[in-house]
């Protein structure tokens, strides 16, 4: 067992300050910027809109978007196990209080920036709602929704996230059309809203590439494969090298994850070799379980 040291602790509860300052962030674009300008959004917060306007108001959005998010992880737990990270569930409670607090400090979500435009309130509730999601991707986090539904849909066929996402968000906005108080506008602007909030998530993710392919030079290999399979949860090829200066037979861990997930290998990485040489690419197409189906191609 791992001795816990003030430098974890302290690292551990940046992490989680981050998150529930990006899930803050998040829940504030929303409230303020969408919910005022009657715009739709995707995920499980577009879907949380649609009920919310469907059913007069009755319940805040936060506590609407928390059902969703519990029932879907009620739904993914059966169907594929119940192998959800702390820092799920704990991104998904944090953004569900924030939504429903500032509902009550904004009644009926006021627009305390005084936006007119539609465009420019739709646009900027991206921005936020962005900035907030890269900041949890980058700690390890996750904000639910299309996330379960792509594990769900992932334990049958093999479909790349993107195309999951942007299947399920295409159609979450466009059943708003059946929301008298949206209506086709409403629509419209909710594709602005996920245009926005896609490419300032990519942006902060450091480029729109979806995956990293990561080499790890370190002479305790053994120990970063077993690190990368059990606590990252990802599978590792190890490579026979030799360093051409020194002569010496070394090994290679490569590791192919998801862009979101690659501050999460580099921070495991750190704790078992701080003395690892890392090198970190994006790759264009990646094929095989848990990523694209080679006969897409």
């Amino acid at each position: 067992m791992r001795m816990l040291t003030g430098a974890k602790i302290l690292t551990g509860f940046k992490e989680y300050l981050l998150m529930a300052f990006g899930m803050l962030l998040y829940s504030f674009g929303w409230i303020a910027c969408i919910l005022p300008s009657h715009c739709m959004g995707g995920g499980a917060g577009g879907l949380s809109l649609i009920v919310y306007y469907a059913i007069g108001g009755v319940l805040p959005v936060g506590a609407i978007v928390f059902i969703v998010n519990a029932l879907l992880l009620l739904v993914a737990g059966f169907i594929v196990g119940w192998r959800f990270g702390f820092k799920t569930i704990y991104c998904i409670v944090m953004m569900s209080i924030f939504m429903s607090l500032l509902q009550k400090v904004m009644p009926g979500g006021v627009d305390i920036f005084h936006l007119e435009n539609r465009l420019l309130s739709t646009i900027l509730g991206g921005l936020l709602a962005g900035i907030g999601v890269a900041m949890c991707f980058q700690q390890g986090g996750s904000t639910g929704g299309t996330d379960i539904v792509a594990m769900i849909i992932n334990k049958y066929r093999t479909i790349s996230y993107g195309k999951i996402v942007m299947s399920s968000d295409f159609f979450i906005i466009a059943s708003a059309l059946l929301v008298s108080d949206l209506g086709i506008d409403g629509v419209i602007y909710g594709y602005v809203f996920m245009a926005v909030f896609s490419y300032t998530v990519d942006m902060i993710m450091a480029g729109n590439q979806q995956s990293s392919q990561i080499f790890i030079v370190t002479h305790d290999y053994k120990a970063m494969a077993d690190a990368m399979l059990y606590q990252a949860n990802r599978g590792a090829t190890v490579i026979d090298a030799q360093g051409w200066y020194s002569k010496e037979q070394s090994k290679i861990v490569m590791v192919v994850c998801r862009k979101r997930d690659t501050s999460m290998i580099l921070k495991i990485v750190k704790t078992v070799d701080p003395q690892a040489f890392i090198s970190v690419g994006s790759v264009m197409g990646v094929y095989g379980k848990g990523f694209d189906a080679l006969n897409k191609v």
